[in-house]
């Protein structure tokens, strides 16, 4: 019998999930905000993800619920769990990506490196922290933040006065600022089984707290750093008991730390080159996960890949008339897109391009991205 799996969201995400389910022989169905939408192909529900009774009715027409993003209410998702509904990952894990002070604390449970931090409640306690960490600090809205959204750099208290009226009480994020060299990422598969499967550590690169690049395997790394990192991914995967695809943001730091950033629970940005560049793809593997089938090979099909986002889009004229040109003059390069208006700042597609020598990879990657814009 065929698996039907449903994704909650319509993004991108759920998007690319869409030629890999046809693959695997999944019937992938998708819960979109709205019409339109990225996944729109796949739609066969719109409406809110917050109501219960929505999402209630479509998760009874598939057999596993996934997600396209980590904003589905706990409330929401313990009901489905209570209701019988196999929902991957579950409540349990996806707190730990919905609440970056639930994620802090667990962490430090599990041991894991990550950067000092404390919850705050005003603009005293705010202060006091900055003092004790070299007269800077980052601060975090605990929950909703993405791509740079609700954080901030602060020098003072009084900086985030702001945050705190809006909070009405409840505790910021506050970290240490960390000084790194670079930004990695690892992603790790885990099936509900507890079988798991490891990505090669990327190196990523941040412009205005968006995602532009990504290096996979990451340059320049020695055996000890990638062998921490997978160590890192492993134990946060098994101690969250996550299942699908799990991203750790990681800074490699000045001194030569490894510390935890942030955690995603599904496909994400840092992932998005192994669709052309390793042996099974992140959306691939992400259903494999979810519907507990063996999960594929992760080894690179090409010493290097880069991944380069669009963002924003052409100012004049469409992303489907810049195809034919882009391929023409780089037939190597692999071009992905969203099926999104262009706007200032938004991931519109992205673009992958494999082979033996690094600096001509980025080099095409960034040209064919450039012809998009």
């Amino acid at each position: 019998m065929t698996v039907r799996v449903g994704v909650i969201g319509g993004g991108q995400l759920a998007r690319m999930m869409i030629a890999p389910a046809v693959e695997l022989g999944l019937d992938i169905r998708v819960l979109a905000e709205d019409e339109g939408m990225s996944a729109q192909l796949a739609a066969t529900a719109v409406g809110d993800y917050r109501d219960l009774e929505t999402v209630r009715a479509f998760a009874n027409d598939v057999d596993v619920i996934t997600f396209d993003h980590e904003h589905v209410p706990q409330e929401v998702l313990r009901a489905l769990v209570a209701d019988g509904a196999q929902v991957h990952p579950g409540p349990d894990a996806l707190q730990y990506a919905q609440d970056k002070l639930v994620m802090r604390a667990r962490l430090a449970e599990l041991g894991v490196p990550q950067p000092d931090w404390a919850p705050v409640r005003d603009a005293d306690e705010l202060q006091r922290f900055i003092d004790e960490h070299n007269g800077g600090a980052v601060v975090k809205t605990p929950r909703g933040g993405y791509d740079g959204k609700g954080v901030r750099v602060v020098r003072s208290g009084a900086e985030a006065a702001d945050w705190f009226d809006a909070a009405a009480g409840e505790a910021l994020l506050v970290e240490e600022l960390v000084s790194f060299r670079r930004e990695l990422a690892q992603q790790i598969a885990r099936r509900p089984s507890g079988d798991m499967a490891a990505y090669p550590v990327v190196e990523t690169v941040q412009r205005d707290g968006v995602c532009a690049e990504v290096i996979a395997p990451a340059p320049d790394t020695t055996e000890r750093l990638v062998e921490v990192a997978e160590q890192i991914g492993r134990r946060i995967a098994e101690g969250i008991g996550v299942t699908g695809m799990l991203a750790v943001e990681l800074f490699e730091t000045d001194d030569e730390r490894i510390l935890v950033n942030e955690l995603a629970m599904r496909p994400h940005n840092s992932g998005h080159w192994s669709q052309d560049g390793a042996v099974t793809g992140q959306f691939e593997q992400h259903l494999r996960a979810v519907a507990d089938l063996p999960l594929g090979g992760t080894e690179p099909r090409q010493p290097w890949t880069v991944m380069i986002n669009i963002l924003g889009g052409p100012q004049d004229g469409t992303l489907a008339e810049r195809f034919a040109p882009a391929m023409q003059q780089h037939p190597e390069a692999k071009i992905h897109t969203y099926g999104k208006a262009p706007r200032p700042g938004r991931k519109v597609g992205h673009v992958n391009v494999s082979g033996d020598d690094l600096d001509d990879v980025a080099y095409i990657a960034r040209v064919t991205a450039s012809l998009f814009l």
